[in-house]
């Protein structure tokens, strides 16, 4: 219901908001900012960085990450993007509200399938995307991870939820007493994620270089990453 370009802004930002608690509390922001620092350890110092997240939603997970990288003195810039007019309105206006991260984060509105037309390849040095490919057709699910890897010079981090009978208790309980747009959309996308092997799968067919799975029980969430 929030992908609709007729939402209720209203019920819109209620929805990007519950997401922002789900990211924080719930594996997202661990999801990248720990694989962020396992590559980190490879990084020169004052070396520049780079990142992009697709379908940032309220680009909760880029301030997290630029977050991070300040506290270590990192130099990161991240771009987010989203192809949804209103929702790219309400990241502008979440950024801004923070002034010393909002210079190092670009969001640019655009379609996730159409960025290697807009970026060219090896734009970035690492790309990102979080509750994102749940959305797509399986054979979108391997154009998207194919344009990721092709958008990255080092490396591709995918971050999703886990489809499973205790997911979907999961979620039920979290929503109950939720709106209508929050209740309807969690549990439509956790019916929608994938298993373990599924999200394998479609890595090992999309990549050219080996992916590699972690998973959160607690969150049932999994996060599969190649490094270039």
């Amino acid at each position: 219901m929030m992908d609709d370009p007729e939402v209720d802004e209203a019920a819109l930002r209620q929805s990007l908001r519950y997401i922002r608690g789900v990211n924080r509390v719930l594996g997202g922001q661990r999801a990248l900012l720990g694989q962020l620092k396992r590559w980190s350890s490879d990084w020169a110092t004052g070396e520049p960085v780079t990142l992009l997240d697709i379908a940032t939603g309220s680009a909760d997970l880029p301030m997290a990450a630029v977050h991070w990288a300040s506290h270590h003195g990192i130099d990161l810039h991240v771009t987010g993007v989203d192809n949804h007019p209103k929702t790219l309105a309400i990241a502008r206006e979440h950024v801004a509200g923070q002034a010393e991260l909002a210079e190092r984060i670009e969001l640019v509105e655009s379609d996730a399938l159409q960025l290697i037309d807009q970026f060219g390849p090896r734009s970035f040095d690492y790309v990102h995307a979080g509750l994102f490919l749940h959305h797509l057709t399986d054979i979108r699910v391997q154009t998207m991870l194919r344009i990721m890897e092709r958008l990255a010079r080092k490396g591709v981090i995918w971050n999703d939820l886990v489809r499973s009978p205790i997911a979907r208790a999961g979620i039920f309980l979290l929503t109950v007493g939720r709106s209508t747009i929050i209740r309807h959309d969690a549990r439509v996308s956790v019916a929608a994620g994938f298993t373990k092997a599924e999200a394998l799968k479609f890595a090992r067919m999309s990549w050219e270089h080996k992916p590699e799975i972690r998973t959160d029980f607690f969150a049932q969430r999994f996060t599969v990453t190649c490094r270039k």
